[in-house]
């Protein structure tokens, strides 16, 4: 329920936390903020000292005592959320006027157990389609192993692209483009599921890939394709 508290929580917060946000120098204030609302949230709370429920949320009193963000107050945070662009957020206030958030996909904290919307067919998925972008660097190694989760906890599918409207789950820069058979996957027993901002989420294979035999069509970012991923 909304207003029950992390249970069997002994994280204590560290002495001295870091001021440092994260990002980069070129990047807007605002855009660090979202970068360290975004880290805090999917990868640091247990290094900071944050206490955080199983479905991932944590108070944002919590979050807002964090040194990283000692200049957020709520209404600047509602606000980051309400404009975020690819939905990373969920904020709600549970029956005791008790202010919450989580991210919606992309942890690496194994203790996160997410509510996702298993993906039984196709049709499941709203788009019907399900693509991973990336670089060329990257690319090499991904063509010989499949995509891997890496330290995360799933691997993220976009349901389109970034020039389609879609956003969650594809970054703009990506070089290559990975179109996933998700049916094939499915027959062989991979499990899909879909995030609450309508990202395709998989663990992959026992391994944490998802193996080269489920590309369909692999392309670059002008929609062409590379030579011997022509697909059908």
């Amino acid at each position: 329920k909304g207003s029950q508290d992390a249970k069997g929580s002994n994280q204590k917060r560290p002495q001295q936390q870091s001021t440092k946000q994260r990002g980069f120098p070129r990047d807007s204030p605002q855009v660090r903020l979202s970068k360290t609302v975004s880290w805090l949230l999917r990868h640091g709370a247990v290094s900071e000292g944050l206490s955080m429920r199983p479905d991932g949320y944590v108070k944002v009193t919590d979050l807002l005592a964090n040194s990283r963000l000692k200049e957020l107050t709520l209404e600047a945070l509602k606000d980051l959320v309400e404009k975020d662009a690819k939905s990373r957020y969920h904020l709600m206030s549970d029956d005791d006027k008790v202010w919450w958030i989580r991210a919606n996909q992309g942890h690496s904290m194994k203790e996160v157990k997410l509510d996702l919307q298993p993906i039984l067919a196709i049709s499941d998925i709203p788009t019907g389609i399900a693509v991973h972008g990336t670089s060329l660097r990257a690319w090499k190694q991904i063509a010989e192993e499949g995509l891997s989760k890496m330290k995360r906890n799933h691997i993220h599918l976009a349901q389109g692209l970034v020039d389609e409207g879609v956003v969650s789950g594809m970054r703009k820069s990506s070089e290559i483009l990975i179109l996933i058979d998700v049916e094939k996957a499915l027959g062989d027993g991979i499990i899909f599921f879909l995030s609450a901002n309508g990202v395709v989420l998989t663990e992959g294979d026992e391994r944490g890939f998802l193996d080269p035999k489920y590309f369909k069509r692999v392309t670059n970012s002008k929609r062409e394709p590379l030579p011997g991923w022509e697909g059908s």
